[in-house]
C-alpha cells in the first residue's frame, strides 16, 4: 500500500465502484462491463435480457423473500418427503461403505460413523424464514436501491459479531440450482432449486432420480469423508481425525483419478487439471458409486423394472447422470473453466467417473478396450 501512490489508489477505487455499479446504471456502463467479463472472458454474444437480470438481482439481495413464493409454486411437501427418503437411503449406504473400508482403521471408522450420524440435513428451504421488515424498498434510482439493500445485508452480517452461530441459517436461497456440504457446520444443503428436473422429478422412475440427484447427494456426502473432510470433526471443529497412514492411502488413490483427468483435452494441448479438480472428480466417482448401490437396494425383492423408451433401468440410471451435465460452451468459457474452476467440463465430468464403474460397461455392453472402459491398474476406486 505504501508503494502505490495516492492518486493511483483513487483511480483503482473509482474503477472498483464503477465496475460494481455497472449492472445497475445506464446501459453504456453495463454494456462496456459485459464486453470484457461476458464477451471476452466467456464468449457470450449478448447480455441477459432485463427481466432475467432483475430476477437475479432480487435473488441475490432478497433471496428468501423470493424463495417463499418459489417454494409455494415449485416444491410441494410430498416432493420434499420423497427427496428426504432418497437422502436417508444414501446415508444408509454411506454408513455401510464406511464400516467396510479396507483403508480406514477401527478407531477412525468410529469417528466417521459418529460424524455421519451428527450430519445436519437442510433440504428445500429454511424452517424459519429471514425477516426483511427492517428493509424498505424506495422509489429512487435503481442504483440507490441496490446500495440500500447492500447496506442492509452488510449491517445484518455485522450484527452477528459476538453472537453464537445460528446453525439454522442458510447460505443459499431456496431457488438456487446448487448443493453443498459445509464442513464447518457438518451439514448437507439441497435447496428446492436443484430438486427439480433434470436433477429430480417426483413423477419420474427411481433409476433416473438416483442417477441424477442421487449421485449429486452422494457427491456432497463424500466430501465429509475425503481429505478435506478429514480436517473437520462431527461438530465442524477444525480437527484432523485421520491417521497419517490413512491420509497417505487416500492420496495414493486420488493420484489415479488425477492422472486420468490430466489426459483429457478440451482442445489440442489444453488439458483438464486433475490436481486442481481432485476433490470434485473424486466426489463424482464416489457419489455415483454410492447412488448406484442405493438404487440397487431399492430393487431388492421387487420385480425387474420395465424398459422405458428402449432403455433398461440400469441404462437410465447412467443416462440421467449424463443429462444433468449436458452443456454447450464456447471455447473462451472452456479455457476459463480449465484455468480456474475446481469442476471439470461437463463432458469429462460425465465420462470420467462412468469409465471407472464396471456396472456402466455392463449396462451398455462395452467390451474390453473400449474408450469408456478402464481396467486393471487404470481402474480408479475410492469407496
Amino acid at each position: 500500500m505504501k508503494e502505490t501512490s495516492f492518486s493511483d489508489w483513487k483511480i483503482y477505487l473509482r474503477w472498483q465502484l464503477i465496475h460494481a455499479a455497472a449492472p445497475a446504471v445506464s446501459s453504456n456502463f453495463g454494456d462496456e462491463n459485459f464486453d470484457f467479463y461476458g464477451r471476452a472472458l466467456t464468449g457470450l454474444n449478448e447480455r441477459s435480457v432485463r427481466w432475467k437480470r432483475c430476477v437475479r438481482a432480487t435473488d441475490e439481495q432478497l433471496g428468501e423473500a423470493l424463495g417463499q413464493e418459489y417454494v409455494k409454486r415449485a416444491f410441494p411437501p410430498e416432493a420434499k418427503a420423497q427427496a428426504l427418503d432418497m437422502i436417508h437411503n444414501l446415508i444408509g449406504v454411506m454408513r455401510d461403505e464406511l464400516s467396510n473400508l479396507d483403508w480406514m482403521g477401527p478407531e477412525t471408522k468410529k469417528l466417521a460413523l459418529a460424524k455421519l450420524d451428527a450430519m445436519v440435513l437442510k433440504i428445500g428451504y429454511p424452517d424459519k424464514w429471514r425477516d426483511y421488515s427492517a428493509y424498505q424498498v424506495g422509489r429512487g434510482p435503481y442504483i440507490e436501491e441496490v446500495w440500500r439493500v447492500n447496506e442492509y445485508n452488510f449491517r445484518r452480517d455485522l450484527a452477528k459479531i459476538g453472537k453464537p452461530v445460528d446453525r439454522t441459517e442458510w447460505d443459499m436461497t431456496p431457488q438456487s440450482v446448487d448443493a453443498s456440504y459445509n464442513p464447518s457446520m457438518n451439514e448437507l444443503v439441497f435447496p428446492a432449486g436443484i430438486l427439480q428436473p433434470p436433477f429430480f422429478d417426483p413423477k419420474r422412475d427411481d433409476a433416473m432420480n438416483y442417477g441424477a440427484i442421487g449421485a449429486v447427494i452422494g457427491h456432497e456426502l463424500t466430501h465429509a469423508f475425503d481429505a478435506g473432510g478429514a480436517q473437520f470433526d462431527g461438530e465442524g471443529n477444525a480437527k484432523t481425525w485421520w491417521t497419517p497412514k490413512e491420509l497417505k492411502t487416500f492420496r495414493t488413490r486420488e493420484e489415479c483419478v488425477i492422472k486420468q483427468f490430466d489426459n483429457y483435452q478440451a482442445e489440442p494441448g489444453l488439458h483438464e487439471n486433475g490436481k486442481l479438480e481432485i476433490r470434485e472428480i473424486v466426489a463424482d466417482l464416489g457419489g455415483l458409486t454410492i447412488a448406484h448401490s442405493a438404487y440397487e437396494e431399492t430393487l431388492e425383492e421387487k420385480p425387474k423394472p420395465a424398459d422405458i423408451d428402449g432403455f433398461t433401468s440400469e441404462q437410465r440410471f447412467f443416462l440421467a447422470w449424463a443429462q444433468i451435465w449436458a452443456e454447450n460452451v464456447k471455447p473462451e468459457y472452456a479455457r476459463r473453466v480449465l484455468d480456474e474452476d475446481s469442476h471439470p467440463l461437463g463432458r469429462f465430468r460425465t465420462n470420467g467417473p462412468l469409465s471407472n464403474i464396471p456396472a456402466f460397461s455392463q449396462a451398455f455392453g462395452c467390451t474390453a478396450g473400449a474408450p469408456m472402459v478402464r481396467e486393471g491398474k487404470q481402474l480408479c476406486r475410492i469407496w
